[in-house]
């Protein structure tokens, strides 16, 4: 099938690669040049503006945008309604806020517009193994855009979960599954490496690959990582968080369900951008008021030991 395909970032460009080594006719735009020339080189027709894509489509159109969430999937659009023509198709398949993707979508189709929100997951190794898809929409509207989406997916690896918003939503609640699952592989780990054994984590990674209840992919990127750098040592463990965790425990709340491992998993990272909090330091305070209890200074321990509390 054709598909115009705006944005050609991390996962993007890979995606047009798949898409194109697949047997699709894929018109590629990126905001900046290289990534387009890099897309023309692995099977895609370069476009050099919004406007030179929807010449290069033909209508009906089925435009897939991979962007930041927010205002510039927005921006992006409120161009394309601008310069396409009812019938249209467009696909978000960044990580939108899924309530942001229901507004979205009535807005679009009372312009006479086709539009389908795909979670996608994946991540730079989606080339290589295919993507996770979970689509939001009509039957119909998902039908026009099913032969892209099982080109990307591997097998059994994607469909249509519900109506617009449903994508996204699906998608979010998988990424705040997978910050708990990260935070339990992260925990053990550093019980692993502080324990009195000199444990090489890398052997047990590759342990629990074969036959253990924890195997999976989120272990075998860690197993990778440690074969790169077994103790980590050119990291900073600063953990961003792209904003999918929150926005889980943010339906979760409304729906008076408890999360707690979740919203703790999202907690840690909070703390891993703050090591000299404020907040440690007034817990570290209050101990050693009360209980003379050990403090550091400028890195050297001072204070009285007493019974811990």
């Amino acid at each position: 099938m054709q598909l115009g395909f705006v944005g050609l970032g991390r996962m993007g460009g890979n995606m047009v690669h798949r898409l194109a080594r697949g047997g699709h006719d894929v018109v590629a735009f990126n905001r900046s040049p290289g990534p387009v020339q890099e897309a023309v080189k692995n099977g895609a027709t370069g476009a050099t503006s919004l406007e030179d894509l929807v010449q290069r489509v033909t209508a009906p159109r089925n435009i897939w945008l991979m962007l930041p969430a927010g205002g510039v999937t927005d921006q992006y659009l409120n161009q394309l309604m601008d310069i396409c023509s009812p019938g249209d198709l467009f696909v978000d398949g960044g990580n939108s806020k899924w309530k942001d993707t229901k507004a979205r979508a009535e807005r679009i189709q009372s312009r006479g517009f086709e539009f389908v929100d795909c979670g996608t997951s994946g991540g730079i190794w989606g080339l290589q193994v295919g993507y996770s898809i979970m689509a939001g929409g009509s039957p119909a509207a998902f039908a026009r855009i099913e032969p892209a989406v099982k080109t990307l997916a591997p097998e059994d690896g994607y469909g249509l979960v519900g109506p617009n918003g449903a994508g996204h939503f699906t998608k979010m609640v998988h990424n705040g599954v997978e910050y708990g699952m990260m935070q339990a592989f992260a925990e053990g780990f550093q019980v692993l490496e502080k324990s009195e054994y000199p444990i090489d984590l890398t052997q047990v990674g590759k342990i629990w690959q074969h036959g253990s209840v924890v195997r999976s992919w989120l272990l075998d990127l860690a197993v990778s990582a440690f074969e790169k750098d077994p103790k980590l040592e050119a990291l900073e463990g600063w953990v961003d968080d792209s904003g999918e965790g929150r926005w889980t425990i943010e339906a979760a709340i409304d729906e008076d369900v408890p999360a707690p491992v979740i919203t703790m998993s999202l907690f840690s990272r909070f703390y891993s951008r703050d090591r000299n909090s404020f907040s440690w330091r007034v817990l570290a305070a209050l101990r050693n008021e009360f209980g003379g209890h050990a403090v550091r200074v400028d890195g050297k321990e001072s204070g009285v030991r007493s019974a811990p509390v």
